[in-house]
């Protein structure tokens, strides 16, 4: 009886490795040329597997660029969360309120994080949020993935900043998450803008001087 289940947890983790394959394959093309400029037979030639595999799998074109999207958007989700847990936990410990800076570092961290990994995975995801937040076809992906967690963020600020309007709020939000995503596309322009003093590729440094700049644009908001 032993071999038969042998056999088959072999054969599941190869259909999974494949699945995977075909999803890395798809992260990297969408990343560069964008969901209308990929076919899904590009993406199976890239992966090495039988064109008809992708739509085994996921459908639709549509449904493969979906799944792409979810499946680094949990990840990063979960890692936020958990950091935003922690920093409410240690203002809590310590009896006072939560700081702007720890907020932004909570939000940050995980991209940082990703981008600045040696995993190109990983930094193809980065450039596909960039691209999916800049867009308005794909609006609706960032609502599903990201803003439940995103209303935890604000709340956050809220706590650390009382007295600030929402609408300010929200546009400080607004204009943090466009220098995080820009930041995330990693397009070289700032390398070529300061004559190579910054380096986008320099997740680290980047997201260094976001948190800076944006902890001071948080704290400068008008209060009630």
């Amino acid at each position: 009886m032993r071999a038969p289940r042998k056999a088959a947890s072999a054969k599941a983790a190869g259909l999974q490795s494949r699945r995977d394959l075909v999803l890395d394959s798809a992260e990297a093309l969408f990343s560069e040329r964008g969901f209308y400029g990929v076919t899904v037979r590009q993406v199976a030639d890239m992966a090495g597997v039988d064109v008809a595999l992708p739509n085994y799998y996921f459908e639709s074109k549509r449904g493969l660029f979906d799944a792409v999207f979810l499946r680094r958007a949990e990840v990063l989700n979960q890692q936020r969360s958990d950091e935003l847990d922690a920093a409410l936990t240690a203002a809590q410990t310590e009896s006072r309120t939560i700081r702007v800076a720890e907020i932004l570092n909570a939000f940050v961290r995980p991209v940082k994080t990703a981008q600045s990994s040696q995993d190109p995975g990983w930094r193809n995801y980065c450039r596909l949020v960039a691209e999916v937040n800049s867009s308005a076809v794909w609006a609706g992906m960032m609502t599903s993935h990201f803003d439940t967690l995103i209303a935890r963020f604000i709340e956050a600020l809220h706590t650390a900043l009382p007295g600030v309007a929402p609408k300010d709020m929200y546009w400080a939000y607004h204009m943090l998450t466009g220098a995080l995503t820009l930041t995330m596309a990693d397009t070289g322009r700032i390398d070529r803008l300061s004559g190579g003093l910054c380096q986008s590729g320099d997740a680290i440094d980047a997201y260094g001087h976001l948190v800076s700049v944006f902890t001071g644009a948080f704290e400068s908001l008008p209060r009630a």
